[in-house]
């Protein structure tokens, strides 16, 4: 039980904002397999394909793959992360870290140095569904702090433990304060001072601004694991799979999304040669999550940043390909 053990230097973690790097790496199963050519459903530049306008499909990719916990906003990770492997050999290992660490760099986070601790831990295993009972019975806490809007709850726990997935993923946030970066939510048994006083058990917010339309309070990744069964990514190259890692390791993504309409590095599973990389799709999205304020009381107006966003990255894309075209 390698893996396990490897996991456990994240899942033990007590501080949810200790954060950096170790590339743990035992010889195991590589994966790997042929890049294929792009040739997608849908890219980001086409607009007449469906027929439908830019900003409903726009839209509806948002809505489809974004998952944010019950009740809570779209969360992201802020500031310093840091990418661990388990598992897999050195050189797979490293790739898979650096690759994901400079797509967080990319969104104006900081990846950790080699020897800090895993806030994002990849684990690679013959057997994810057992890996993944294993870790949740064992650990059950370390997936469900207690806190409220910390995670997507008891069903969504049992579908990363049950379903047969050949990635799957569990992300841990916190609601914060956006000023301070204090903790905005009260975790079962933890309190302030002698303990003595029920304000004592309440999370400590400044609170800088009253307003009918907007928060202080955004929600902040800050623990993932994934689990990575060898056998069934073998059909997908190293880059492939790293990229997928990273969309769904950056972002609040859904397991289940239909993104079959859309170029999008989540096909890769159903359509490995249409799938070699983040997409234009893909970095859009990631980019407009990590440029949204995510201030707004209303979440749907959250999504709707990251929609504009997407569109300002589409209007980029038609003017590069207009300049090309004069030149």
């Amino acid at each position: 039980m390698i893996a396990l053990l490897l996991a456990g230097a994240l899942l033990s973690a007590a501080d949810p904002y200790t954060a950096s790097v170790p590339f743990a790496a035992a010889p195991n199963q590589d994966a790997a397999a042929a890049t294929a050519p792009q040739d997608a459903p849908l890219r980001l530049e086409d607009v007449t394909v469906t027929g439908r306008p830019l900003d409903s499909l726009i839209r509806d990719f948002v809505s489809e793959v974004a998952e944010p916990n019950p009740r809570r906003g779209l969360a992201r990770w802020s500031g310093d992360i840091c990418v661990g492997v388990a598992n897999l050999r050195a050189e797979a290992a490293q790739y898979l870290a650096d690759r994901v660490s400079t797509v967080a760099e990319d969104l104006g986070l900081d990846p950790g140095q080699p020897g800090c601790t895993p806030t994002i831990m990849i684990v690679a295993t013959g057997d994810g569904g057992e890996l993944a009972r294993t870790l949740v019975e064992e650990r059950r806490r370390a997936f469900r702090m207690g806190g409220s809007g910390m995670d997507r709850g008891g069903v969504a726990l049992a579908d990363f433990r049950d379903a047969d997935r050949p990635v799957r993923w569990w992300q841990v946030s916190m609601p914060v304060d956006s000023e301070t970066g204090l903790r905005a939510t009260r975790i079962p048994g933890e309190c302030r001072d002698a303990c003595l006083d029920p304000v004592d058990y309440a999370p400590q917010i400044n609170v800088f601004a009253a307003s009918r339309l907007r928060t202080q309070i955004v929600d902040n990744i800050f623990r993932t694991i994934v689990i990575v069964d060898v056998d069934d990514v073998a059909q997908l190259s190293i880059q492939q799979l790293a990229d997928y890692i990273a969309m769904v390791t950056l972002a609040q993504i859904n397991p289940d999304a239909d993104t079959s309409a859309y170029s999008s590095i989540l096909n890769v599973f159903d359509d490995p040669e249409s799938s070699p990389h983040l997409t234009d799709w893909d970095l859009a999205y990631l980019g407009g999550l990590y440029a949204a304020e995510r201030n707004h009381l209303n979440r749907r107006a959250n999504r709707t940043e990251v929609a504009a966003s997407i569109r300002r990255a589409h209007e980029r894309v038609r003017e590069d390909e207009d300049a090309a075209t004069d030149d």
